[in-house]
């Protein structure tokens, strides 16, 4: 283990995980119930046989924020791979399209799309990445041909590391990619420890606000998607979700215009 290059993950945590947590409770306080009723599939929840509007509240919610906060980590996490390459190989964010950073190691020159896990992409988007490998590879060889280079979509966890057949990138997933960034193969072991930095401290913070939320959306709930009988009114809500919208319609004036 590089206790060095330990100590310096830890400094980074330490000084930017806040970050994360404040994305968390700022994604909290930008969601209303509407929202939340519009995005989640309510046949899903009709047929849990959920009766209760803290139920159905607390179950919109906690779908729907651990899927942000996913999302939110992941970004972090990119950011702290970033900072273990320029570290260790003095890495840079590439000014190529859709390449998070470059660096070279033993002879070779990376280009590293970083992502946050391995199922991050579709037909679609898997082209537009194979596109940017090529872009950036056949910019770079213009001014350096003789060096050699390799294309690596790097996920920060999972193991579904595989080559393609066009041979022009690999998937490099959890420890293979901490282990290229780093030359450290324990290394994504290492750093769940720093990871925790404050975390108690910070998910309390969390959690007030999330609760806050809670609360505020089963008033809200109650009032607006309640029937008389105090039952769910499924009929609105499934409405809400799912209803074909009607175009607004434009507002005909009636004042007439004068003559010039």
């Amino acid at each position: 283990m590089n206790q060095e290059l330990i100590s310096s993950i830890a400094e980074y945590v330490e000084n930017n995980i806040a970050e994360f947590h404040s994305a968390r409770i700022e994604k909290l306080k930008s969601i209303n119930l509407k929202e939340l009723l519009s995005r989640k599939n309510p046949y899903m929840f009709k047929a849990k046989n959920i009766v209760t509007a803290g139920q159905m509240v607390e179950g919109l919610a906690s779908a729907y924020m651990s899927s942000a906060e996913e999302s939110i980590f992941g970004n972090w996490m990119e950011g702290l791979a970033k900072f273990v390459a320029n570290k260790v190989h003095s890495g840079y964010k590439s000014a190529a399209e859709g390449i998070d950073l470059e660096f070279d190691k033993e002879g070779i020159h990376y280009f590293v799309s970083v992502k946050s896990g391995p199922s991050w992409s579709n037909s679609t988007s898997m082209k537009k990445q194979k596109e940017q490998f090529r872009t950036a590879v056949k910019v770079f060889n213009t001014s350096r041909k003789a060096v050699p280079t390799m294309c690596i979509e790097g996920c920060c966890y999972g193991n579904d590391n595989k080559g393609y057949n066009d041979s022009l990138h690999e998937k490099y997933c959890g420890e293979k990619f901490w282990t290229l960034i780093s030359g450290e193969p324990t290394l994504f072991v290492d750093i769940v420890e720093p990871l925790g930095f404050k975390a108690k401290e910070k998910n309390d913070e969390y959690y007030e606000e999330y609760g806050r939320m809670i609360n505020k959306f089963t008033k809200e709930f109650i009032a607006d998607y309640c029937n008389e009988n105090d039952s769910i009114n499924w009929d609105k809500i499934v409405r809400l979700n799912a209803a074909i919208k009607q175009p607004r319609q434009k507002k005909i004036s009636t004042k007439k215009k004068g003559k010039k």
